[in-house]
């Protein structure tokens, strides 16, 4: 696949318009007296509104259109070198995930302030809903919701790198595989980076523990973050867990199908592909006040007992801000 700059076409660019006519309309003089002098003359502007011209808006959509396939068929776009595609995610991906996001789980943001506006950053959040939603509407909260529209990199187990499709996909949504080399990479070029230390012990887990962490593994993405010296924000998802109630789990299907399980909820598989829509939940993506890095050494990333002490502590924030979150919500779907 070729890189190069994206080439600009004529139709990209804002059409030149004549400046608008104005009609001017000049106040009366004042009466003048014996000792009066002459009132100053004081021009009134009025802005003649310009006409709309019918179809603009729609001609300009599909010359960028046009010119968005160009560059996709001649190969005239940029990916770096984990295969992330920028124009792609932002034009085609994201506005593919936003009906999920804006209509259907009806995402809302808190904390985003506590994202840097730059540099890198390691985002660590809580992980369910039996299949991984809640990594896609962490990374649209992140963009729409954040003033410099941040990317989110999601560190992805290496099960999503060996579906054909969505191994592609996944690429070029600048998501790559959950490892302290990439990921180190990505935090030092000033990415920030998205983590979810439960792996499939969270999003495979029985419905009877929803919100209720698992273990954080080893303390590996602390080290990471002590190494590139970035902050780590805490970030607690709440609606995830209900989009399918696993009720069940067929140990069986799942090892001849090499997967670490295949969930029984209440629609799924009894309803055939029916039973794969995610019920229509409110959810809640808050995210924590940040833990500083920086004033470490350089030898604390080789610390267990402060890897183990500072796992802990992002542990006990995200399921603190769980609580707190699930006592303030009024409804599981409202």
């Amino acid at each position: 696949m070729a890189d190069a700059k994206v080439i600009p076409f004529d139709e990209d660019r804002p059409r030149r318009r004549s400046s608008p006519a104005r009609r001017v309309r000049v106040a009366p003089e004042a009466p003048l007296g014996p000792a009066a002098e002459p009132a100053a003359v004081e021009p009134l502007v009025e802005a003649v509104p310009e006409p709309a011209v019918p179809g603009e808006g729609w001609d300009r959509r599909i010359a960028g259109g046009l010119a968005f396939l160009r560059r996709r068929i001649t190969g005239e776009y940029e990916v770096d070198d984990f295969g992330y595609d920028k124009e792609l995610t932002d034009q085609v991906l994201m506005s593919l995930m936003r009906p999920l996001y804006d209509k259907y789980f009806r995402v809302e943001v808190k904390g985003i302030e506590n994202i840097p506006k730059e540099g890198g950053a390691l985002i660590v959040a809580n992980h369910s809903g039996t299949l991984p939603l809640d990594g896609l509407m962490l990374q649209v909260a992140v963009h729409d919701q954040h003033p410099a529209q941040r990317h989110l990199r999601l560190l992805a187990a290496d099960l999503v790198f060996m579906l054909p499709v969505v191994n592609e996909l996944a690429r070029k949504a600048g998501h790559t595989l959950a490892c302290a080399e990439d990921a180190q990479r990505l935090l030092e070029a000033g990415e920030l980076v998205g983590v979810m230390p439960e792996g499939f012990k969270g999003i495979g887990k029985p419905f009877g523990d929803r919100y209720k962490l698992q273990r954080f593994g080893r303390g590996g993405f602390v080290s990471t973050a002590l190494r590139a010296g970035t902050p780590i924000v805490p970030c607690s998802i709440v609606g995830a867990e209900e989009i399918y109630p696993m009720i069940g789990n067929s140990k069986t299907l799942a090892r001849l199908l090499g997967i670490p399980y295949f969930p029984i909820t209440p629609t799924f598989p009894l309803l055939g592909p029916l039973g794969a829509v995610p019920l229509p939940t409110k959810w809640t993506i808050q995210f924590g006040e940040p833990i500083a890095t920086d004033g470490y050494a350089a030898e604390a990333a080789e610390d267990p007992m402060l890897m183990f002490n500072l796992t802990d502590q992002v542990r006990e924030q995200i399921q603190h801000t769980l609580y707190k979150l699930l006592v303030q919500r009024r409804s599981v779907f409202f």
